[in-house]
């Protein structure tokens, strides 16, 4: 093993699972953008959270209405990541251009994703400055999941997705 710097190491972290962040800014605009950096952080309550850059208009987005959604995108949703991550809510309404396709929420007033694995509907609980990112956590205030969707999209680096899905199944026991 050899010593290597933190962008050489974590260059090999790849793939990882990708969400999509969805949010609803204070004027009705409703943003999506991928992330990667996310994670379940609670169980009872059931809690997630995400790291979003200052600089996003999701960011923006999330404090205006203190909700959005992580919704699990779909073996179909390649074109629609790369798109949503590539253009900016500042520059004007991503989602006509997206090919996403959303239906309202039942607890926030953040719309879900159709076509996605799940949608996971969260209240804004807590925020945590990290260096060039803030930690979003949010309350599972209501979840959704499609059962016609065959498996969940990662993302593999260089603009290029694939399907998570089992393959073999194993089961390992103690001894």
């Amino acid at each position: 093993m050899r010593q290597t710097t933190p962008e050489e190491a974590l260059a090999r972290k790849y793939p990882e699972w990708i969400v999509l962040v969805v949010s609803r800014a204070a004027d009705g605009q409703v943003d999506v953008m991928p992330a990667g950096w996310s994670m379940v952080c609670s169980g009872t309550p059931p809690m997630y959270a995400v790291a979003v850059s200052p600089k996003r208009f999701t960011h923006k987005a999330i404090l205006d209405s203190q909700a959005f959604v992580i919704a699990a995108p779909g073996p179909d949703m390649g074109a629609a990541v790369w798109y949503t991550g590539s253009h900016s809510g500042w520059d004007g309404d991503k989602m006509p251009h997206s090919g996403l396709k959303t239906t309202p929420g039942t607890a926030t007033p953040v719309p879900l994703i159709e076509g996605a694995v799940f949608n996971l509907e969260c209240r804004l609980t807590h925020q945590m400055e990290t260096g060039d990112h803030t930690i979003f956590v949010g309350e599972i205030v209501a979840a959704h999941v499609d059962d016609e969707v065959p498996g969940r999209l990662m993302n593999f680096g260089d603009n290029v997705y694939g399907l998570a899905r089992l393959i073999e199944s194993t089961r390992y026991e103690a001894k």
